[in-house]
């Protein structure tokens, strides 16, 4: 069984939410760090060389991270059985492969993608869709396995006919190329993530040299006629592989190396006294800090004071850090030293690139946000016990640990109930101002969360 992590899942969760957040909240009337950093408003135009980030541009890559660090808890077993590679790699594909069409399926069934203007029979398609989705990665190991297995073919099925027969709103049907970017990205994340952890398991100096090779090949392809060139450009199926998503494997990679120390932690959990506690309070806040502190002065292009700002917290994290015993939490020393490391290592890089960039993004883009990945973990790690703050990384475990029911019930099921019922135009009249555009945001991702953590606490996992 996979071994769960209430930090990694908390992780996951704020991505998600996070993810769901950015793209309900109104349009054009927001601050611009309400915003990816390159699409600022009021019009939204995509200005590729504004540098900077938001709070929005960590999103995709802490989910990323969370995906890497999950890789190895979930293949835990497979090591201790000693299985085989092939049998790594079916897992690996069929989880691919499921990706895929869940990017291609869930893409198609919007109902603005179904029609130019959708009809109460596209909305209904819709949610019809979310049901298919359900029966096809829920899966059932109590008594009623079997009639779940066949309610997963035939789900399967009847997916495959309407994307077959429904003409879509420019009359051509179904096609390869119209797809969730997001979803084939991490299909493709999942993939060779997977194989490159499970062939470096016992040598992550491995591991993060191969990151040198893939930077050497996207640099190098930049010279006409180079063997650089030729595989960054060979694909023999470009709507679901492009070597140019491999420059996620510098958010990944990083991440199983959090997942291999979460691994070994779980083998003894510490029990922290009275001045531990304290500590490990501390490393907490400051590491949420020194998060913030990031986004909103790299956002603001104050990169010296950023710099500063930055050693003088992780003197501040270390300061604290070498105050807990290694022999007890490992862990901890092990995020602060990768964490360290990796953003400083990014805020080199910023001069690279014409800065930190979400779009193009850059080096020191996958560098920071790795770093504060790392970050993150210890600030959830140091909140997880306290009566407050342990109620808000409950919280985002409970949608973390549903992540494939979060990123669609707002596409498939809410949207389309909110037309059905003739509640959308009310519910998009909320957003009329900054507060009440960022309010409508809020109140559609609540309801996406309730949702989901309805499905966690019934154990009705999706799954790959």
């Amino acid at each position: 069984m996979q071994q769960r992590n209430q930090c990694l899942d908390a992780l996951r969760g704020f991505a998600i939410l996070a993810m769901v957040l950015s793209s309900s909240i109104a349009f054009g009337i927001l601050p611009a760090w309400m915003y990816h950093a390159q699409v600022p408003p009021p019009y939204h135009v995509y200005k590729p060389e504004l540098p900077g980030i938001t709070w929005v541009d960590l999103v995709f890559p802490f989910f990323l991270f969370s995906m890497g660090a999950a890789i190895p808890l979930a293949l835990s077993k497979k090591v201790k059985e000693q299985a085989g590679f092939w049998s790594v790699a079916y897992i690996a594909g069929r989880r691919f492969l499921l990706l895929v069409f869940f990017a291609l399926f869930t893409f198609h069934m919007r109902a603005w993608v179904q029609a130019e203007k959708p009809t109460a029979i596209n909305y209904w398609l819709s949610v019809c869709s979310f049901v298919l989705l359900f029966f096809q990665f829920f899966e059932s190991k109590g008594k009623f396995k079997l009639a779940f297995q066949i309610a997963r073919g035939v789900a399967f099925a009847l997916a495959a006919v309407l994307l077959y027969v429904l003409p879509f709103k420019d009359g051509k049907g179904f096609s390869l190329m119209k797809e969730d970017i997001i979803i084939i990205v991490l299909g493709n994340m999942a993939f060779f993530g997977t194989l490159i952890w499970w062939f470096t398991k016992n040598n992550q100096w491995i591991r993060i040299g191969i990151l040198g090779f893939v930077m050497a090949v996207f640099l190098g392809s930049k010279t006409a006629g180079s063997w650089n060139e030729a595989v960054f450009n060979f694909t023999p199926a470009p709507w679901m592989y492009k070597f140019y998503y491999l420059k996620y494997l510098f958010i990944v990679l990083p991440g199983t190396l959090a997942g291999d120390s979460l691994l070994e932690s779980a083998k003894g959990t510490p029990n922290p006294g009275p001045q531990d506690k304290v500590w490990i309070r501390v490393i907490a806040a400051l590491s949420i800090l020194l998060i913030v502190i990031n986004v909103c002065l790299l956002f603001s292009r104050q990169l010296v004071l950023n710099l500063a700002a930055s050693a003088a917290l992780l003197a501040a994290i270390y300061y604290y850090v070498q105050k807990l015993a290694v022999s007890e939490y490992k862990l901890l020393h092990r995020f602060f030293t990768a964490g360290c490391f990796m953003l400083l290592l990014g805020l080199a890089f910023d001069a690279f690139e014409g800065g930190v960039k979400k779009d193009p993004s850059t080096y020191s883009y996958y560098l920071i946000t790795s770093g504060l990945a790392f970050f993150a973990l210890l600030g959830f790690y140091g909140m997880q016990n306290e009566r407050f703050t342990g109620s808000i990384i409950n919280f985002f475990s409970l949608n973390g640990r549903n992540p494939m029911v979060a990123y669609v019930t707002g596409n498939l099921l809410l949207i389309p109930v909110l037309h059905l019922t003739g509640l959308f135009s009310y519910y998009t009249a909320i957003g009329t101002g900054p507060w009440t555009g960022a309010l409508e945001g809020i109140l559609f991702t609540g309801v996406v969360s309730l949702i989901t953590i309805f499905f966690t606490k019934r154990h009705w996992f999706w799954k790959t």
